[in-house]
């Protein structure tokens, strides 16, 4: 009898239907049990887990509406399916990360089970996540800790099954990513809009302290303010904002960017025409609010398709995606 893993006691966090359903398709992942195999009997998993034969007999019903395993008569359950388990680990929410979210399981099959995390910037829990991760995963598409250096925590992954995401601003030539430009491709699209920031004399950057953004975007926006006669501003107090007239407004947080719409409605001026307002990653919300606010960004379902198509065709990728912009009113 092939084991699944050593003496296991199950948690309270799920049933142990569920945990025992999930420990043998973890066990099926890791080619511990391949198509066609048999699985141990309802008596022999009953014994080892120490659960009752009806947990057993659920959580083969369980593997089987997955599509993982079947069974016939006198041959008992074996397996039908292979699965494969990914882990995709991103920084925090937002409504883009969920685009991507949404387009990497659309174009995934049905046996492949994706385990959706977030480190929020939290270092000891990145940390934590990647280390209790080794072993139990296919594939690993991470969004490291910092844009500036290599998390060395993911050193214990193999490169093969790595795919980094959106940071990258270090050595990672061995390895596959799927990366947007913060420094070059943010000045670039800064030129395309310099005739309309043009209706504006001065340029505010905000970028609170405390923001999770590469700080080297700061020295390419006053690169671009200085070269092209642009008075300039880095505006680190966001609760203290006052929205001004003449000046335009890039704002990398959804939550600045409603800021500032609620600022100039308070000091009676027009976005769009008053002031002007430039958001940092699309959302589509961005469509609609004060008749549309121009944007910089990345495709985010494109990163979530091509995230999809490392995991199915083990094609390794070194591609950064083209910051594009979304022209409306609010310029």
């Amino acid at each position: 009898m092939r084991r699944t893993g050593k003496k296991k006691t199950f948690g309270q966090q799920s049933s142990k239907v569920t945990q025992l359903a999930d420990t043998l398709s973890q066990a099926i992942s890791m080619k511990e049990f391949r198509e066609g195999d048999s699985l141990p009997s309802i008596n022999q998993l009953s014994a080892q887990y120490g659960v009752s034969r009806d947990t057993v007999f659920k959580a083969f019903l369980d593997l089987r509406e997955r599509g993982l395993i079947d069974s016939t008569p006198g041959k008992g359950y074996y397996v039908t399916s292979q699965v494969t388990n990914i882990l995709l680990l991103l920084d925090q929410y937002t409504p883009f990360k969920e685009a991507l979210y949404n387009s990497f399981v659309k174009h995934l099959p049905i046996n492949y089970k994706v385990d959706l995390l977030f480190h929020q910037y939290n270092e000891r829990l990145f940390n934590t996540i990647i280390r209790e991760s080794i072993g139990k995963y296919n594939k690993y598409i991470v969004m490291n800790f910092d844009n500036e250096k290599f998390s060395t925590v993911l050193n214990k992954i193999h490169p093969t099954r790595l795919l980094l995401l959106d940071f990258g601003k270090f050595e990672k030539e061995k390895y596959s990513y799927i990366c947007q430009d913060f420094d070059e491709a943010f000045y670039q699209a800064l030129l395309m809009l310099k005739e309309r920031l043009r209706h504006y004399p001065q340029l505010v950057l905000l970028f609170s302290k405390n923001l999770k953004h590469p700080q080297s975007s700061k020295e390419y926006f006053t690169r671009f303010c200085e070269e092209q006669g642009f008075l300039c501003e880095i505006q680190e107090d966001i609760d203290n904002l006052t929205v001004r007239k003449g000046v335009a407004y890039i704002a990398i947080k959804q939550q600045d960017v409603v800021k500032v719409v609620k600022q100039g409605r308070l000091e009676g001026l027009k976005c769009g025409k008053d002031f002007g307002l430039l958001a940092y990653n699309d959302i589509p919300s961005y469509e609609v609010i004060d008749e549309g606010i121009t944007s910089l960004s990345i495709d985010w379902e494109m990163m979530g398709n091509e995230a999809a198509n490392f995991v199915l065709n083990n094609v390794p990728i070194q591609k950064y995606l083209p910051t594009e912009v979304r022209l409306r009113n609010s310029l």
